[in-house]
């Protein structure tokens, strides 16, 4: 043991053992010795050349301290490094057997893909690395970035960067807070908080990369997307400049600032030039008002803008439902048009509306400041409400416009093979009898559950039967179908399709 400490004693009191120092070779117009400066050191002078190892360095004048194996170094300094790398400064401290260079004054770097600018510089010939530390500007044939902090690995061609980065481009502008950045590639990969600013959008995030040849990146952690009229959100997101293509991964958001909508799922591809977001994986709509928003839910949810017209669409598909408060429905599809308010459902719809229950083969619904202003039924159009346990009041037609008045249902017209069953009550709530009447157009008034008045227009055929002269099978229309269990009564009841 005693032994081994002496050993390594030996080494580290000796850092020189196994290490043979290269001196300094030099050249010069003319040489001067100054024995207060020491008796090693030399003062060279014009057309200065210093040879160390692979490297030669040029300067004005300098102070070469040959035991030390040092110089100091004055006025267009040069430094070839290598084949690919120059350096140039005003002054230069080299140590020759750490093979370390200290530039200050004007210093330049420069290589076939870009130049760097700073008044201080540290190069470590040993490894081929250097950096600055107080202040740096990097110019290629598209880029500028500065820092205050810079690193650079030059046989890989590799920029670390930290403290107010920023990255200009002729399309955007790049600030975070770590950056490292290869010069050959031009791909910049980020670590910290970011944002990229063009003309067209702005770009937040806190981890990714961004390819600036081909304007190709992923950005993650707190990524955020937005133009003048909408953002996106997401853990992932990938943008492609280029062809102004976008895709969101896992806890979508995009937001419509215009329109007051916000759409969210799971996965999300945005195609700019196209105006067109799809959106699927849990997606969600949600409609925002102040009082009542509206919450739809579907396996795929698209927004298309038509620049054209300036109008937006908006279309949920496959098992689309929908909840607010006052107004539910679900359909295979349905398609909302901003423009004009107008939801349109599709394949096997259903609407409710308070105590209603609306079907067709095609609803149409029209909103105005997030009020129902009335229902069209297309094909085989079926209206119902319970009466109570005994049955229900039913309306039925080829097609029906049902007129809403602060969102209530006040007036239903019923156009071609109109047929209604009615439960008739005293104003005391006693039960009348059982009204079923057919005639081609009916205007139908209601009040809640209520039947204040039906105007037959065309062949009327009515029949007040007592409740006991009717079955329960008379007592329903054709085709009536009770679909209550499939009503969300809730905003999550949109995620289950009965």
């Amino acid at each position: 043991m005693v032994a081994f400490i002496l050993f390594l004693l030996m080494f580290f009191l000796n850092p020189s053992s196994g290490d043979e120092r290269t001196p300094i070779d030099w050249e010069a117009g003319s040489v001067e010795f100054d024995r207060r400066l020491g008796d090693d050191v030399r003062r060279l002078i014009n057309d200065v050349v210093f040879t160390h190892e692979d490297t030669r360095m040029y300067c004005d004048s300098a102070y070469l301290y040959s035991e030390a194996n040092n110089l100091r170094a004055f006025s267009n300094i040069v430094i070839k490094v290598s084949d690919t790398v120059t350096i140039y400064g005003d002054r230069l401290f080299y140590d020759g057997n750490r093979r370390w260079a200290e530039l200050t004054g004007n210093v330049r770097m420069v290589d076939p893909q870009m130049t760097l600018y700073t008044e201080y510089l540290e190069y470590d010939l040993n490894k081929n690395t250097a950096n600055y530390i107080d202040g740096g500007r990097i110019i290629d044939a598209e880029n500028e970035l500065t820092s205050k902090w810079g690193f650079y690995y030059a046989d890989i061609k590799e920029f670390f960067f930290r403290d107010n980065v920023v990255l200009v481009n002729p399309e955007y502008v790049m600030e975070t807070d770590t950056m490292m950045y290869n010069t050959a590639t031009e791909i910049a990969y980020f670590f910290g908080p970011t944002t990229i600013v063009s003309d067209e959008n702005t770009i937040f995030c806190r981890n990714g990369w961004y390819d600036t040849r081909n304007d190709i990146a992923r950005f993650s952690r707190d990524a955020f997307f937005t133009n003048q009229k909408q953002s996106m959100t997401g853990d992932s997101v990938f943008y492609d400049r280029n062809r102004n293509y976008g895709r969101a991964v896992n806890n979508v958001l995009i937001r419509d600032s215009v329109e007051n909508v916000i759409i969210t799922g799971h996965f999300a591809e945005h195609f700019e030039d196209l105006g067109l977001s799809v959106i699927t994986r849990q997606a969600v709509m949600t409609m925002i008002a102040d009082n009542d928003s509206l919450f739809l839910h579907a396996d795929t949810l698209k927004s298309v803008f038509h620049a054209e017209t300036d109008e937006r669409e908006l279309f949920a598909y496959h098992r689309a439902r929908f909840y607010r408060s006052d107004l539910q429905g679900l359909s295979d599809s349905i398609v909302y048009r901003l423009t004009d308010s107008i939801i349109a459902m599709y394949h096997e719809p259903v609407l409710w509306s308070d105590m209603y229950q609306l079907t067709a083969r095609r609803i149409e619904v029209k909103t105005t400041e997030n009020e129902v202003e009335w229902v069209q039924l297309h094909d085989a159009a079926f209206i119902i409400s319970q009466e109570d346990t005994l049955g229900f009041n039913q309306m039925k037609g080829r097609t029906m416009h049902g007129h809403f008045r602060d969102n209530a249902l006040w007036r239903v017209d019923v156009d071609g093979n109109g047929e209604t069953i009615f439960f008739i009550r005293e104003n005391e709530g006693d039960l009348v009898g059982i009204n079923k009447a057919v005639s081609s157009n009916i205007i139908i008034f209601v009040d809640g559950a209520e039947v204040t008045g039906i105007q037959f227009v065309r062949q009327p055929e009515a029949v007040l039967f007592p409740p006991e002269d009717l079955s329960e099978e008379d007592r329903l229309l054709r085709n009536f179908q009770w679909l209550d269990h499939r009503r969300p009564k809730g905003k999550f009841d949109i995620f289950e399709w009965r």
